[in-house]
């Protein structure tokens, strides 16, 4: 089995919800976002999939959230988590990958310390 990641980043506000501490105050960050994909097969170059193609898939995806306010996107209800962010874009991206590619999992990083990920293994 072959596996890639690629990486990009995004700046958005939030709060949480219901939440007892600093965070249920409205701040930002600047994500940096990263997408595992899986393969079985390497095409007739050589490479599971462009790392160009992954890199526009990941953008794609994350281009609506870059400086919004997320509490105002219906599906993260309101309490836009780390882990909320991350299994959105997964499935986001998982719809858009090629035939043979499999979405491994995706990482967002709050800052350097605090990562969530969403996979389905």
């Amino acid at each position: 089995m072959y596996s890639l990641r690629v990486e990009a980043g995004f700046s958005a506000a939030h709060f949480l919800a219901d939440y007892n501490g600093k965070c249920e105050n409205l701040h930002g960050h600047n994500y940096v976002v990263r997408l595992w994909v899986k393969g079985r097969e390497l095409n007739q170059n050589g490479m599971l999939v462009d790392f160009s193609l992954l890199k526009k898939i990941l953008k794609e995806v994350i281009y609506p959230l870059d400086h919004k306010n997320l509490n105002d996107m219906d599906f993260f209800q309101n309490n836009p988590s780390a882990e909320r962010i991350a299994a959105h874009i997964y499935r986001e991206a998982e719809a858009k990958l090629p035939d043979g590619i499999i979405a491994e999992a995706v990482d967002v990083f709050e800052n350097t310390g605090s990562m969530a990920r969403y996979s389905l293994a």
